[in-house]
């Protein structure tokens, strides 16, 4: 029987939260994770961080998939962000709560005290979840701009920002909060994205309520107005509506309005899932890098990185199994071509032992020293070339990713030449320190990024991995040299380290759960649908482009 298997949206909020600011109150932040064994976590998501506000009510949803037949244990934590890293080692923790998603679900509405640690509570401090099953597949996409709204700051103009609540149970219910525009009366937002049953409840008539308000940094925010629609009416673009402040409205008979709200775009539109593109006949092609430097230490001796146990296995071949086991099933031949990096290699691709002068250092080389046909068949095959690569070359160095992201790259550019969501590539690198080539890594890893493609980095032994930190851009886009930032996050690096002692299984869900994200981001930002759409019984069988 097949798995239940339901996506579903939790909101979020937080009551009484402590304030570990000393000169105002917390800038809170909800992370969520799940538990994957072996005592570890798997962070599945964030919130945005609100400022100054000791009641947050987050309007970031965070999206999880609900399986029936697993208890799916998840732990809610709460922190107060005061900085720009995305590691949270460093932010002061306002407390934590555990459940699991089946609780949530059961209960529709789930209210929990916040621990500092067991036993010890968070002060009064409580989260509440709230769980809605995402059955509908469109999305509402708008871009909403502002006319000479009021002035609310003495020195300056307005900061502001809106804020869409839905009519539902008696109360109102936060969906969507925009970004806030400093000092502009005329503001334009960027384009955001919501889900269509997050954002109406599924009833394109369902009462939304649009608040535009001045931003103040000590989380007192100023009303400009407010104006009443639907999303039938938002729809009708352009569409423009007056934002009205109800006490101005009482007090003045002369009072018009505190400015205009216009929506340019309102549109419902199919959002597609990583299912919808893999079952539409989207290939993952699989291709692996590994690191071959001096740094690795002597293979011959047991403190290498690359020594060979007893048993014919070390934390690279480990690394390799866990990630390639679960990607190897998204491509259908199997055939993935493997490439080692920073060491000297024989002449000619020749296994005959010639003189050391005849080494050459290369940063991609074919590890079954095939560079007609570096395609290996199966998981099983690249760690057969890579068992037979190792006595033949030499560890050297430096350690340079550019020569393989960029080979990877030429093949996603010839398949995001073809227009169609046919094809994506996925490059594993096995690696044991920081990379020495950075700027010619974030040049090709931004080119990348305009690409169909994602760059997974594991990093093996105890080595200083700071750098890579910096590639996965968790704490703002990569930039070139010349200031180019990446069109889109490509990068996840894990170190290996973390999951020595947890279920092999637990390495591929962290390193691989952002993979599904990438893929639908980037063929939605080209605007391709599934290479195979399913036939439609209303429209009929819709046609398969032709490549």
């Amino acid at each position: 029987m097949a798995n239940c298997v339901t996506l579903v949206q939790l909101s979020i909020s937080c009551d009484h939260l402590i304030d570990k600011d000393i000169s105002s109150k917390s800038d809170p932040l909800c992370v969520l994770l799940q538990d994957v064994g072996g005592g570890n976590w798997a962070e599945l998501g964030r919130t945005e961080r609100v400022r100054n506000c000791s009641n947050p009510e987050f309007s970031r949803t965070l999206q999880l998939e609900y399986h029936f037949e697993t208890v799916q244990k998840l732990r809610f934590g709460i922190y107060d962000i005061d900085n720009k890293t995305p590691e949270l080692g460093d932010d002061d923790f306002l407390g934590a709560a555990e459940c699991s998603l089946g609780q949530i679900v059961s209960s529709q509405m789930l209210t929990l005290p916040l621990m500092l640690k067991p036993g010890k509570p968070a002060g009064k401090g409580t989260i509440t979840v709230s769980a809605q099953e995402l059955k509908d597949s469109r999305i509402v996409t708008m871009e909403v701009e502002a006319r000479n709204l009021d002035k609310k700051d003495f020195l300056g103009k307005s900061d502001p920002f809106l804020e869409f609540f839905r009519q539902g149970d008696g109360k109102l219910h936060l969906v969507y909060r925009s970004e806030v525009i400093k000092n502009n009366l005329n503001p334009t937002w960027k384009r955001f994205s919501v889900p269509f049953q997050h954002f109406c409840g599924g009833d394109p008539s369902t009462p939304i309520q649009v608040r535009c308000s001045d931003h103040d940094s000590d989380g007192s925010h100023d009303l400009i107005g407010i104006f009443h629609t639907s999303l039938a009416q938002l729809q009708a673009v352009p569409a423009e509506f007056e934002c009205i402040h109800p006490e101005k409205q009482q007090k003045k008979k002369s009072y018009k309005n505190s400015g205009t709200i216009c929506v340019k775009i309102c549109q419902v539109e199919t959002e597609y899932s990583f299912l919808d593109y893999v079952m539409g006949g989207c290939q993952i092609n699989f291709t692996v890098g590994v690191d071959f430097t001096g740094s690795n230490g002597d293979p011959s001796s047991p403190d290498s990185l690359h020594y060979l146990s007893p048993t014919g296995v070390n934390e690279y071949l480990t690394a390799l199994w866990s990630v390639g086991s679960v990607i190897q099933d998204y491509d259908s031949d199997k055939l993935f071509p493997a490439f080692g990096f920073g060491a000297q290699v024989p002449p000619d691709w020749q296994e005959s032992n010639p003189g050391p002068h005849k080494y050459k250092v290369s940063h991609e080389f074919p590890l079954n020293f095939n560079p007609n046909n570096p395609y290996c068949a199966g998981i099983q095959g690249i760690v057969d070339a890579y068992r037979q690569a190792l006595p033949q070359v030499r560890l050297y160095g430096p350690t340079n990713f550019a020569p393989i992201i960029n080979h990877v790259a030429r093949f996603a550019a010839q398949a995001a030449y073809q227009g169609t969501a046919s094809q994506y590539f996925v490059l594993l690198l096995l690696t044991d320190g920081a990379v020495t080539d950075v700027a010619a890594t974030c040049e090709a890893v931004v080119h990348a990024s305009k690409l169909p493609m994602s760059v997974i980095i594991v990093g093996v032994g105890g080595a200083d991995f700071e750098a890579m930190e910096q590639l996965d851009a968790d704490g703002g886009p990569l930039r070139t040299r010349s200031g180019e930032a990446s069109a889109r996050d490509i990068v996840q690096f894990v170190p290996y380290r973390k999951f020595q002692n947890a279920p092999r299984e637990a390495l591929a869900q962290t390193v691989l759960a952002e993979v599904p994200t990438q893929v639908v981001s980037y063929f939605k930002a080209q605007g391709w649908a599934p290479f195979k759409m399913p036939p439609s019984p209303a429209k009929g069988p819709v046609q398969t482009p032709q490549v």
